[in-house]
């Protein structure tokens, strides 16, 4: 770990323009369905990060052909069709949720046996619901240590088909990684979806990038999605830049009273979280929107009552902005985010408490009253979503340190440096 980061405050409203880097939750989906496609693909605008990294090494271990440049932002990938190379594998992947569920379903599709694994926090991270479809799909999919958490151990035969439930209301990443392996099953596969479907602009992104190499599913709402077998076709796929970490850019010109622009980004974006900038809207903020940028200035900022469910990911960095409102602010709907790399809602009521917050927790959110910001180091819990949000408050109150912040490399490994230029401290 690191020594604590201080932060500080601006000496005028912050204003510039960033590009945050490729889209984590996308680089990830691209990979998968690139892996399964036949023949060579190329992404583009790939995301250098902890996240990205371990999938791809666990790609290689499966047998993929991969070539990275990640100072030209592009992986090429030769394709398995429906055929896993390796007939064995052990997959160790950190503390990334979306890698070790993706890589879950791709493997069942395989012949052989894997095991897929991770750190600490990732062994109490759930997974059993997705194991359990999977089961009833006809794969072996079964937690080593009998708690619904990893490792996982996969083994054959290749995925039958078949119809089974999913989860919805625990992580859409579940139905996510169902999607993206169901084209190379060997029969047709129908998920109905059991519960309320958190997350959906994330299932949304899953089809589009699904749809962008061929892949082709019957949706009926969020309730049922059927999957004819077929191939995903090889492609070039540009990855547009990520609106999670926008969300940090947006949050620093909400709260400093500046202006900032965020390049390659526009409402018709496949992450849902570029709608983070109508939560700052609601709050006094001023949006302007081109085809290919995205511009918020701060205004007085006042509490607001949101359901946050559909962009959980920008919880945290609202949670910041709320702190310089004029009254409380309320989060809700935002249950599934205890499971992500740390508790989130837990997390941040205690961080905020120590910069003498009022902080009301519930079992799905919890409501800021601001009050004087007392100075004191943050803890980041390995969640690279505290240290970026939390240090924006640093940018207008004196005090404010981020314990290890090296972990912002899970996802954004240049964030320090993209908000030292854009704030100029």
């Amino acid at each position: 770990m690191q020594e604590p980061l201080s932060i500080r405050p601006v000496s005028k409203p912050v204003e510039g323009s960033v590009r945050p880097p490729g889209s984590k939750s996308i680089t990830n989906r691209a990979l998968v369905v690139a892996a399964l496609a036949d023949g060579r693909s190329t992404l583009t605008g790939v995301l250098d990060s902890d996240d990205t990294r371990v999938m791809i090494e666990s790609l290689r271990r499966l047998g993929l052909n991969i070539h990275q440049d990640f100072d030209a932002q592009t992986v090429v990938i030769d394709g398995c069709g429906d055929c896993i190379p390796r007939k064995e594998a052990q997959l160790f992947l950190q503390n990334s949720g979306t890698s070790i569920r993706f890589l879950t379903a791709l493997c069942a599709v395989g012949d052989g046996r894997y095991r897929l694994d991770g750190n600490e926090r990732m062994r109490e991270r759930p997974i059993g619901d997705l194991a359990r479809t999977l089961t009833a799909l006809g794969a072996e999919v079964t937690c080593e240590n009998k708690n619904d958490c990893p490792p996982v151990i996969v083994a054959g035969p290749p995925l039958p088909g078949g119809t089974a439930e999913v989860a919805g209301n625990i992580s859409s990443q579940y139905l996510s990684a169902l999607l993206m392996a169901a084209p190379a099953a060997r029969g047709v596969v129908e998920l109905d979806i059991k519960g309320e479907l958190v997350s959906k602009p994330y299932v949304d992104m899953t089809l589009r990038v699904m749809e962008s190499f061929g892949g082709g599913v019957m949706a009926d709402g969020y309730e049922k999605f059927t999957i004819a077998p077929h191939a995903y076709q090889e492609t070039n796929y540009d990855i547009e830049p990520d609106a999670s970490a926008a969300s940090y850019f947006f949050g620093a010109a909400a709260i400093t009273g500046g202006r900032v622009t965020v390049e390659g980004l526009n409402r018709d974006a496949l992450q849902g979280d570029v709608l983070f900038v109508d939560a700052l809207k609601q709050m006094g903020c001023t949006v302007e929107e081109s085809e290919s940028s995205i511009t918020v200035t701060g205004g007085s900022l006042h509490g607001i009552d949101i359901d946050m469910n559909a962009i959980s990911d920008t919880a945290q960095t609202l949670a910041a902005v709320a702190v310089f409102a004029d009254g409380p602010t309320t989060i809700r709907n935002i249950a599934h985010v205890r499971h992500k790399e740390t508790d989130r809602i837990a997390a941040v009521a205690a961080e905020l408490r120590k910069l003498g917050q009022i902080v009301e927790e519930f079992d799905d959110g919890l409501t800021i009253t601001p009050r004087p910001i007392t100075p004191a180091t943050i803890a980041t819990y390995d969640d690279h979503r505290m240290a970026m949000s939390f240090a924006l408050i640093g940018l207008k109150a004196d005090g404010v340190q981020i314990a290890d912040p090296g972990c912002t490399a899970k996802t954004y490994p240049r964030y320090w440096d993209d908000l030292k230029t854009l704030t100029g401290n």
